[in-house]
């Protein structure tokens, strides 16, 4: 896996959702692979946040990578 998940590469693979400067919610449209266990994610969210709380509802699983500048984290539905 790469150091980062460079979302710029496969932004045109996935829909954005919510983005508020130092938070960034993506929906998987195609196959994007997990940072931390190569499967394809449901959601990712990108943080530069210290603290998150998440709402899981709908998720079966979560993966979560750390970066020196940021947390991120997948959904698997």
């Amino acid at each position: 896996m790469p150091d980062r998940f460079d979302q710029h590469a496969v932004r045109h693979r996935m829909k954005l959702l919510r983005s508020d400067g130092d938070v960034t919610l993506y929906a998987n449209r195609d196959d994007v692979p997990c940072p931390a266990c190569g499967e394809a994610f449901g959601r990712i969210l990108l943080t530069e946040r210290r603290e998150h709380s998440f709402d899981l509802a709908d998720a079966d699983r979560l993966c979560v990578a750390r970066e020196p500048d940021r947390l991120v984290v997948c959904t698997h539905d």
